[in-house]
């Protein structure tokens, strides 16, 4: 039995898939709760729907990001923990995840994946089967000249910051229904890939501490202030 977990949003999602059988959760979380506090009551009670307990895990796959800083290191560190028992562990980026909802939902040609990158900029990737460039952080004024009609898809709470982008080339699907059975999809397909340890985040950013004291992070490299590519 494979645990998938994502918590790069506000959305927690978790997935068990054991054979053909699959079980999945989607908890919106309330204000003021985080993902801290419903981690790991959630997969309790997933577990416990699926008939399992901890031990019955054989692995885990954790997205790694981009997304929150402090929700991602919670995902992280909660699959970090599980390895400790001896677990596998593969990593998986948001974009990914996305792109794996979107097949999912009948989705397979090129779609521009956004993700919300805060201070009015956007993390972007290009896939189809897989991605054909790398991610990257641009303002989210220079997404029509990179767009431009081809198809686009973002996090429906991202679209009011995207009013400039062509409306009829945004791809729809029901979110949360997408994202249950791509994170399911993708926590099975893990199984082919190479074990990833320790897990590294993805933040594409740097922090607003690195920010607003440039000096004290002078000397990290990018891969501590932006995390591991994907």
């Amino acid at each position: 039995m494979l645990l998938g977990l994502d918590t790069s949003t506000e959305c927690l999602h978790l997935a068990l898939v054991r054979g053909e059988g699959v079980w999945t959760r989607r908890e919106a979380l309330p204000k003021g709760h985080g993902h801290s506090e419903r981690l790991l009551p959630a997969l309790d009670e997933l577990l416990a729907e699926a008939g399992a307990t901890a031990k019955d895990l054989s692995g885990v796959a954790c997205c790694v990001g981009p997304g929150g800083f402090t929700s991602l290191r919670i995902g992280v560190a909660t699959a970090e923990g599980l390895a400790l028992t001896g677990l596998p562990t593969w990593g998986f980026s948001a974009f990914e995840l996305r792109a794996a909802a979107l097949r999912a939902a009948g989705h397979a040609d090129r779609v521009w994946i956004l993700l919300d990158g805060q201070r009015n900029e956007a993390f972007t990737q290009p896939w189809e089967a897989h991605a054909t460039d790398p991610a990257k952080k641009l303002p989210i004024a220079a997404l029509p000249d990179l767009i431009g009609g081809e198809p686009w898809w973002a996090p429906e709470t991202f679209l009011p910051k995207l009013t400039a982008l062509d409306g009829a080339a945004r791809i729809t699907l029901d979110e949360g229904a997408a994202t249950q059975r791509g994170l399911a999809a993708l926590t099975r397909a893990c199984m082919s890939r190479e074990p990833e340890a320790p897990l590294q985040p993805f933040y594409l950013r740097e922090t607003d501490a690195e920010l607003n004291f440039p000096d004290a992070a002078a000397h990290l490299d990018e891969t501590h202030r932006k995390g591991l590519a994907r």
